[in-house]
This record gives C-alpha cells, structure tokens and sequence, in this order.
C-alpha cells in the first residue's frame, strides 16, 4: 500500500494549508579547541510545527485515529504519538503518564527515552563530521581510537553493522563484577582491549545488528571534536534544530522533571543497570515534536546535504533477499520501485519506540512509549492503513529494533 501512497495522501489532504515560516537566525560562535576541529553550528531558521487539523477529511482521519487509540490506551497504551505530512502536524496526542506515582501526565515536553531510534542521532552525528572532512568513515577505527583490537574494522561497517563486533551488552557482564552500576564508552572500550572479546564474523562480511558499533562510534565523535559526545549533540545537533526537550542521558544527572519513567508492563520502575551509561546506541530523550523537526531537516538539507542524505539511505546490509535493508544509522523498506520507507524502532527497558518516514510522500509516524508495550511496533502499521482507508495489514512493517 505504500508505493501508492503519495496520491491517496494528496488526495485524501488535499486541503492542507502548506505555510513557510521563518524565525530569525540566531549567529553562534564557532567552537575550536587543540585537535583542530572548528565548526560553526548550523544557523539555517528554524521552521516552527504548523498544524492544520481543520479539513473535513483530516476531521475523519483524527476521529479514526481517536478511536484506534481509545483501544490502544485500554489496551495498555501509554506513550505520545505525532503523525505528519509534508512539514504540518495533522495528529499528535498525549496518553497516560510520564510519571505514573506522582500522577504527572504525557506531556509536549515530557522526553522520552528514544532507545535504538538514539543511532539515527549518532550515524547522523558521524556523516555531519565526515561531510564537514573532519572524519573518514572508510579509515578503520583503530586510526581514531587507538587501543580498538580490531584493525580490519571501519567506521563505515559500524554504521551499516557490517563490523562483526560482539554486542557489549551480552559479554561485558562477563568480565565485571557489578552488573547494576552504569559503565561509560570508555568503560566499555577498556574491557574490550583488555579482553578482546571473539568476533561474531569476518570484518564486512555478512550484517548483524549490533548496539557497539554506535557506542563505538559515538566516542569517534568525542575523540575527533574534543567534545563529550553530550555536548557536541547539544551545540551542533538538538539546539540548532531547536530540539530543546532532547538530550543525551548521563545516569549521573538527574532527568529533568518532565522526562519519562520507563516502566515495565505492570508499572513497576525499570532500574538503571549496568549498559545505562553507554551511549550512542542508545541513551538520546527526544519528544515527538522534537522528533518531527529531526525528520523535517532531512527534507531541507538542514544538517546534512543531499549527497550524504542519499550515503545514509543507501542499502548497506544486504542480509537476505527481499526489501528489508540497513543503510548508516536507519533501517529501510526498499521496495522494486525504488520507493523507501526509511525507519527506526527502539527498545530499552520499558522504552518502546518507533520512527517511521515515508520520504517519498514526506509522511510520518512517530510513537514512544516509556511502559513496556511491543504492540507499539504495529501501531505505524495501522494508522498508515487509517490514512489510506484501507486494511492495517501493510507490507513490511515490523518489530525490528
């Protein structure tokens, strides 16, 4: 249904307002320090969230959503949902809590933890270096960090998880005692040197997906801007976006009031634990309109340019035969039309999240949860069927984290 979705959508929200606005561009300072790197933050203005819900047919397709979320929400349901076409938000709701003891309802600005969709930020973090020659994501990692055991390895196959690496969340239990302190990157690396876990496979020879290789890369970026991977996010990715409620968690800092608990199923609090303080692979809190403007700048080339857009969305994984593929940092739908639905699903704790783009029609569904729910991953699924009029059971949409 969804390579013929661009003239059922036009058709379907054909009286949509499309309104440009502009904020004033704010100049910032560039940043230099000892290692050489020195940008300026993009100053591009802002486009603010337009909202246009007023049309008789988007009417019907918000009283639909309503009712399909009734369900959800007794079902279980609790988490914000945003869905957008061509730059305007035609549906966004708040259910439940971001913290259910002291009755603090979802909120705009209540963050989520975005768990997996977190390697979007970091893949998008390393092209944004690499388009800016501060990186090259063809050297091997061992060039950028120098005790990495495993020089075959570069950061480009870390990007499409063609590394071979072993998931840090499987063995570095084995060689700590304490398995409920948060580690760091840097914790994570020095077991790695120091006991060389087995890789999985040959270096670029099959796909496996795998949560160190945006750990791995997320301290590339740290090592070649001198800047905690915290505060490069902040300054060149969240704020010039104006993504002001999303963030890079640090088990040290206490969240922002606002910010979700994660639950498991039966509202009981998921602990912090060892693999909290590793970053990049996970970790980011973001929003749905924040995500929103995350997914707007790839429309305007506001981060990256055209030629680096189309590296990232580029079919890496090859892992078997069908329209299922991993580009740098996003799953995808690639289908015989050359038409892409260009996505990310995410799952920590009782974090469930999903991220889906249909580029070719500029068409978006985001939904984070933060009290265990996997049907969140069917939820894209059939609120695209609901736009569309037909039936929810849509080719290609799945659980994949």
């Amino acid at each position: 249904m969804f390579r013929s979705t661009q003239s059922i959508i036009t058709t379907v929200l054909l009286s949509l307002l499309f309104i440009a606005c502009h904020s004033d561009s704010q100049q910032a300072s560039a940043h230099t320090n000892k290692s050489g790197f020195s940008d300026n933050p993009v100053t591009t203005p802002i486009l603010p969230l337009v909202y246009d819900t007023a049309a008789p047919q988007v009417k019907q397709i918000i009283e639909k959503l309503d009712k399909f979320y009734a369900a959800q929400v007794r079902a279980g349901f609790n988490g914000s949902v945003l869905v957008g076409y061509k730059g305007n938000v035609i549906y966004e709701r708040y259910y439940g809590y971001s913290n259910r003891e002291r009755k603090v309802p979802l909120s705009t600005g209540a963050s989520c933890q975005l768990a997996s969709i977190s390697k979007t930020f970091t893949g998008a973090a390393v092209l944004y270096l690499y388009q800016r020659k501060h990186l090259d994501i063809d050297k091997p990692v061992q060039f950028y960090i120098k005790d990495f055991p495993y020089p075959a390895i570069t950061l480009r196959m870390c990007l499409d998880h063609r590394s071979g690496l072993p998931d840090y969340t499987h063995w570095a239990p084995n060689y700590t005692k304490d398995t409920k302190t948060p580690i760091n990157n840097d914790d994570m690396l020095r077991l790695m040197a120091a006991h060389r876990p087995a890789l999985e496979f040959k270096a670029n020879t099959r796909f496996t997906y795998c949560n160190t290789n945006f750990a791995v890369l997320a301290k590339v970026v740290e090592i070649v801007t001198e800047m905690s991977f915290r505060d490069f996010m902040a300054r060149y990715i969240f704020h010039p976006l104006g993504m002001n409620h999303t963030f890079v968690y640090d088990p040290i800092t206490p969240l922002p009031a606002e910010a979700a608990i994660s639950y498991r199923y039966n509202w009981a609090r998921e602990p912090d634990m060892f693999a909290d303080g590793v970053y990049g692979d996970k970790g980011i809190y973001s929003t749905p309109e924040d995500m929103y403007r995350w997914d707007q700048s790839f429309y305007h080339n506001t981060l990256l340019n055209a030629e680096m857009i189309d590296l990232a969305y580029g079919p890496c994984s090859f892992e078997r035969p069908g329209i299922k593929n991993y580009g740098l940092g996003w799953r995808m739908l690639c289908y015989p039309d050359g038409n892409k639905i260009i996505y990310h699903n995410g799952w920590w704790h009782g974090n469930n999240t999903s991220f889906y783009r249909l580029i070719k029609d500029n068409f978006t569904v985001i939904v984070l949860g933060n009290k265990f729910n996997k049907g969140i991953y069917q939820h894209a699924r059939a609120i695209c069927g609901i736009v569309n009029g037909v039936s929810a059971e849509s080719e290609g949409l799945d659980g994949d984290e």
